[in-house]
């Protein structure tokens, strides 16, 4: 079996994995990252197929770039996503997640019955004792919300509240400004809710888990003992046997569906050693008239997503360190009178094949001219990038050269600038009118002591 497909895994042999898979590691070693940063630049990229999915968020990991948004953050339901968040607090409050047994309460399962919980058969094993491991899978593969409330209860000690305040907790922690957790499996409440840029920080996040990339990308799992019954991922793009909507590369990672929600769905993709996440929220569930739609559009829309971003959208450099932005005038330079202004650092980003070079624009900010001396890297101004009007970055602009200051042209400058300036005019015009005073009168006393003389003479 190839491997991009998970393999069916009888549930004892898979306990005694304690290893993480190829494809863990593989995306393990994308997200070493800043869970909490939101990805710096937006590009309006556009693409050449219509969606019905209401939000579409696509990011780039390994770049941290937005590569198409579609009311990423607009609030919506999370529906079964929710479970993500649920997961982190559980695998960061029990250090044993396989031998940790739980017991599984049927009063406690009984708080699901008329809801339309999805569930994954837990009252099957009702006074009977699961490992937490065992109930991550019930959660995250058939979705089970009594597998969620199991853990939520366990983890909270008998409080299921108490253990959603820290879903809350752990959402700001992550920089979360637009979600609000109520329960911890996704049922409808009117105040929780999310958006996909939240969405895509927890995910993110629950990455970096022990364990979550491997069961979520999981097709089919059999709880110990049962080798008959397995549980199926809800997620169709990681299923070889739905024809329409499997995609080679995804892996994972969680859906959704209320009818407030619609349909939901959190995956990422690894092709090619880039890999990408998607969020998508809110897609139609029913027709105009009321009848329930067959297809799950935000399964389709995330793998054409998919395709249309390893089609066409590749890796840019649009500025280099080295490229020369602009110059400005540098006073008593040695041998110079301009200096260039280079990028900081390089700065590259993810854009369609469509965009052309002429599309993204550079906007300076800068000093009209400087004093002389100016050293090689110093901060001289800004450079702010943009495409189809969205700001992607702000660079620092520094100095390409060191340009030595003159003594000689600081002098003469000097000179000609006190030479040039009123005041001095002004002090020589007053020198000039005494020393004519002073002519004028050296002259007449001349004059009178000539004549004093010639007097003396008679």
């Amino acid at each position: 079996m190839k491997s991009y497909i998970c393999k069916k895994t009888k549930g004892v042999n898979y306990l005694m994995k304690k290893r993480l898979s190829v494809i863990s590691a593989l995306i393990m070693s994308i997200v070493i990252i800043a869970v909490s940063v939101v990805p710096a630049s937006a590009v309006k990229n556009t693409i050449d197929f219509d969606t019905k999915t209401d939000i579409l968020y696509l990011v780039n990991l390994d770049t941290d770039t937005v590569v198409y948004s579609k009311n990423s953050d607009k609030k919506c339901y999370p529906a079964s996503t929710t479970k993500i968040m649920t997961y982190i607090i559980t695998t960061e409050k029990v250090a044993n997640l396989e031998d940790t047994k739980v017991e599984i309460k049927e009063d406690l399962l009984n708080e699901l019955a008329g809801t339309g919980s999805s569930l994954s058969g837990l009252d099957q094993y009702v006074g009977k004792k699961l490992s937490v491991f065992q109930l991550l899978h019930c959660m995250m593969i058939s979705s089970g919300n009594d597998a969620a409330l199991v853990l939520a209860d366990y983890v909270g000690n008998g409080d299921v509240s108490s253990f959603v305040k820290l879903m809350n907790d752990k959402a700001k922690e992550l920089g979360c400004k637009n979600t609000n957790f109520v329960n911890p499996h996704g049922l409808h409440d009117d105040k929780q809710y999310t958006t996909a840029e939240d969405m895509l920080k927890i995910a993110r996040y629950a990455m970096t888990t022990p364990y979550f990339t491997d069961i979520t990308n999981t097709v089919e799992y059999y709880i110990e003992g049962d080798d008959e019954n397995p549980l199926v991922n809800t997620n169709k793009m990681i299923n070889p046997d739905e024809e329409s909507y499997y995609y080679q590369y995804a892996k994972g990672i969680k859906t959704g569906t209320t009818d407030e929600a619609g349909h939901c769905l959190v995956s990422t993709a690894l092709k090619d050693d880039v890999s990408y996440m998607c969020i998508a929220y809110n897609a139609p569930c029913y027709d105009a008239d009321g009848n329930e739609l067959e297809t799950n559009y935000a399964i389709l829309e995330s793998k054409k997503l998919y395709e249309w971003a390893y089609d066409n959208v590749s890796m840019r450099t649009v500025l280099g360190n080295e490229d020369k932005v602009c110059s400005i005038n540098v006073n008593y330079g040695e041998g110079a009178d301009k200096v260039d202004l280079v990028p900081e650092f390089e700065y590259s980003t993810m854009l369609s094949k469509n965009v052309k070079d002429s599309d993204i624009k550079i906007e300076t900010k800068c000093q009209d001219t400087i004093d002389a001396p100016v050293k090689e890297g110093t901060v001289l101004g800004t450079a702010t990038i943009s495409y189809n009007g969205e700001e992607l970055t702000k660079i620092n602009l520094v100095a390409a050269d060191t340009v030595e200051k003159s003594q000689l042209k600081y002098i003469m400058t000097v000179v000609g600038n006190i030479v040039a300036s009123p005041l001095f005019l002004i002090i020589v015009g007053i020198i000039v009118v005494l020393f004519i005073a002073y002519v004028v009168l050296v002259a007449r006393a001349s004059s009178k002591k000539k004549r004093r003389r010639a007097d003396k003479a008679k």
